[in-house]
């Protein structure tokens, strides 16, 4: 019964979800991370310290020298993976950041209380057909839930005191209500999710694709001299392309595991509006 259609239909009242409703401008939140990330890559894991040899280097960060030196730990060979490593932060990020904007977004728009016991509870009252103690649980409740259940009450009793429509008439308005103001809530709680979607491929890909940089580093290490490869070159290229590997993989696995989470805590939010509509409506049919 209830709507996930993210374009609200004209005519329709906006309702506000008081506290914190989301980051509207998820590209501010990419560029931030970009350049979070970046600054650990040049300044964090470029520092001379992390390379053999370049602690008494004229120049303040091995960037500035990137060949001349060689790793002396994981984080020096972290650093060696190139440009993409920070592209693929970023994009892991990203992800962090925008997990737990979607976390309080969506605890709001939960409500201050139980989702389960809300519905029970608003289930309860119109079971005892009062619609006042309804709306004092909405009130009290808030919340995307809260704020449609609440909408749908005020129709209710609009309908009650409407004369001159039929039966029919009235439980059609009624539902009209409960879709018009879930499509203004929905919006809402599925902001910036599809920017974690669409990283659960591009962390991968752009993982794979650090790889195959770092691979082709590695053969043209093995061809070059006589007949010997360049083991200084070619260690370069095999831990560009691991640590990208690496970086790629856990990007997108973080991100499968964001995006998962919070739609299954929308489709949970999703049913408990249906359920308390479907009650609503056939208290409406049952009591008129």
């Amino acid at each position: 019964m209830a709507t996930t259609n993210a374009t609200a239909p004209k005519g329709a009242t906006k309702k506000q979800s008081a506290g914190f409703t989301g980051i509207k401008s998820g590209l501010s939140v990419i560029i931030a991370c970009g350049i979070i990330a970046v600054c650990i890559y040049l300044f964090g894991f470029g520092h001379m310290s992390n390379f053999k040899g370049a602690e008494n280097a004229s120049a303040a960060f091995s960037f500035l020298a990137d060949g001349e030196y060689e790793p002396n730990g994981l984080v020096g060979t972290v650093y060696k993976g190139g440009f993409v490593v920070p592209i693929i932060w970023t994009l892991c990020l990203t992800v962090v950041a925008l997990a737990i904007e979607r976390f309080f977004a969506i605890r709001n728009a939960y409500g201050r209380t139980s989702l389960t016991k809300f519905v029970t509870e608003i289930k309860a009252a119109l079971a005892a057909n009062d619609l006042v103690k309804a709306q004092q649980l909405c009130d009290k409740q808030r919340g995307s839930v809260a704020n449609v259940v609440s909408s749908t009450l005020k129709k209710y009793k609009e309908m009650e005191e409407n004369t001159q429509l039929t039966k029919e008439q009235k439980i059609i308005a009624i539902q009209k209500e409960l879709e018009e103001a879930t499509a203004l809530e929905m919006p809402m709680m599925q902001e910036n999710l599809p920017i974690i979607g669409t990283i659960v491929t591009l962390g991968t890909l752009t993982g794979l694709f650090g790889t195959v940089l770092g691979m082709i580093k590695s053969f043209s290490a093995m061809a070059s001299g006589d007949g010997g490869a360049d083991s200084s070159a070619l260690s370069t290229g095999i831990s560009e392309a691991l640590v990208n590997t690496a970086s790629g993989i856990a990007t997108g696995a973080l991100a499968v595991i964001a995006y998962n989470y919070y739609t299954n805590k929308i489709d949970r939010l999703t049913f408990s509006l249906d359920e308390v509509g479907f009650t609503i409506v056939e208290t409406f049919s049952a009591t008129h």
